[in-house]
């Protein structure tokens, strides 16, 4: 074990270089400004120079394997000087962090437990030791990749987390697990095999961007957070991708989702959050034994109020939009729906207009003329008309979905309809696409 000794910036003391002067001018001698960097290169070294740090000091780990468990007690950076393998042998957490303004980089962590209850994770964060700085790690095994909880401003940036995709996808743990945690910021991971990518509870002031999250349930899982924000995300081969719950004022913008089972987006219970400019194709469920209400659904609200869905892409879907369950009281306008199998599925009785100040959404299926220029179609879209609900009602019909007789009883029935008394009317439907999600 070597060590080094690296002094610090100049403005860093200036406080204990005024302090020295009084001290000198009084006789007192002996006294210095340092921070170590330790370098280990066995388990045995690690785990006395992680027992011997001081605030500051920088512990770096030489090539080579390390067996867990590791304890931080310091605010310390723990680092790689290349391929250095950190592992549990399948059994609780790899490395517990004790203390604030910890940075942990450039490691390989391996084989941490699976117990749930216990928290197992490859690096476990204990309440209150905010500050935390994760960055440049490569996680790999059964339970939490990282888990925080009870703290403030923590960043984990740029990991490679790998679960166990042999597990059943609820018996694995969440790739980034935060409880309670006030202003973490999450960007650049990569984020595969595990339960959910990004688990947030109870939790506020969340920043999640730029990550990649496949082979997962869900790739962003919101419950009971708030003032949240995601974007630039990209989620596939989920089943579903990004879940707004029981959580309120949550900024949902510029994500992609596509190749899911169940879901795009789904609000949940949620309320005054502003879901825009996200793009969602392909989600469709393939399953052969599908019954009705399994269908992939591009957004999915459920029992969701208050909320702003604008200028989004939902293009391929078997339903572009489903809403359930008391979700009417939402703002919808600006969306395009693209050759989604049923546009929209609405599970309700009141008359709901998807417009605002005069601008509705762009349909594909949508039949009109615009007669003076203006962008906007003559006459009224209804999505979801009695055609639609005869063919929710007996999907073995949906071959003819598209076929000659079907348009022309759809146009027959906006002849004689005057005012529909139920469903999703979009009374200036928009008869171009947004130039924004142009390939």
């Amino acid at each position: 074990m070597s060590k080094t000794v690296c002094y610090r910036s100049a403005s860093s003391c200036l406080a204990m270089v005024l302090h020295l002067s009084i001290l000198l001018a009084s006789g007192a001698y002996g006294i210095t400004c340092h921070a170590a960097t330790v370098e280990v290169s066995n388990s045995a070294e690690l785990t006395a120079a992680l027992a011997a740090a001081n605030a500051g000091d920088k512990v770096m780990l030489a090539p080579g394997r390390y067996q867990a468990p590791f304890a931080v007690r310091e605010s310390i950076t723990l680092a790689s000087l290349g391929q250095s393998v950190i592992d549990a042998a399948g059994k609780g957490s790899a490395i517990t962090v004790f203390a604030s303004n910890v940075e942990i980089s450039g490691l390989t962590i391996k084989n941490w437990g699976n117990d749930h209850y216990e928290r197992d994770a490859a690096i476990l964060i204990e309440p209150g030791c905010d500050g935390v700085y994760i960055h440049n790690n490569h996680l790999q095994g059964n339970g939490f990749g990282v888990r925080a909880d009870e703290l403030t401003n923590i960043k984990i940036n740029n990991n490679v987390i790998v679960g166990n995709n042999s597990l059943y996808t609820l018996d694995r743990g969440d790739g980034i697990h935060l409880q309670h945690v006030i202003g973490s910021e999450i960007w650049g991971n990569t984020i595969s095999g595990v339960r959910d990518g990004v688990y947030l509870e109870s939790s506020s002031q969340s920043k999640v961007f730029d990550n990649h999250l496949f082979d997962q349930q869900y790739g962003i899982h919101y419950m009971y957070t708030h003032d949240d924000e995601a974007y630039n995300n990209q989620s596939y081969q989920v089943d579903g991708g990004y879940a707004i719950m029981d959580s309120k004022r949550v900024h949902l913008h510029r994500n992609k989702v596509w190749d899911a089972i169940d879901f795009g987006i789904l609000l949940n219970m949620s309320k005054d959050s502003r879901v825009e400019l996200n793009h969602v194709e392909q989600i469709v469920n393939r399953s052969a034994n599908q019954v009705q209400g399994q269908e992939g659904k591009g957004i999915f609200v459920y029992g969701a109020r208050d909320n702003i869905i604008i200028n989004n892409h939902f293009a391929n879907n078997d339903i572009g939009f489903y809403m359930a369950m008391g979700g009417e009281g939402n703002q919808v306008y600006g969306n395009q729906f693209i050759d989604n199998f049923s546009q929209v599925k609405y599970v309700g009785d009141a008359l709901l207009e998807w417009s605002f100040q005069g601008r509705g959404n762009y349909w594909s299926g949508y039949l009109g003329w615009d007669h003076n220029a203006d962008g906007v179609g003559v006459n009224a879209y209804q999505p979801n008309d009695n055609i639609d609900k005869l063919f929710w009602l007996y999907p073995e019909a949906s071959f003819l979905m598209d076929s000659p007789i079907v348009v022309v009883l759809r146009w027959v029935q906006r002849q004689f309809e005057v005012t529909a008394a139920t469903g999703i009317i979009d009374s200036y439907p928009l008869l171009k696409r947004n130039p924004i999600f142009a390939e």
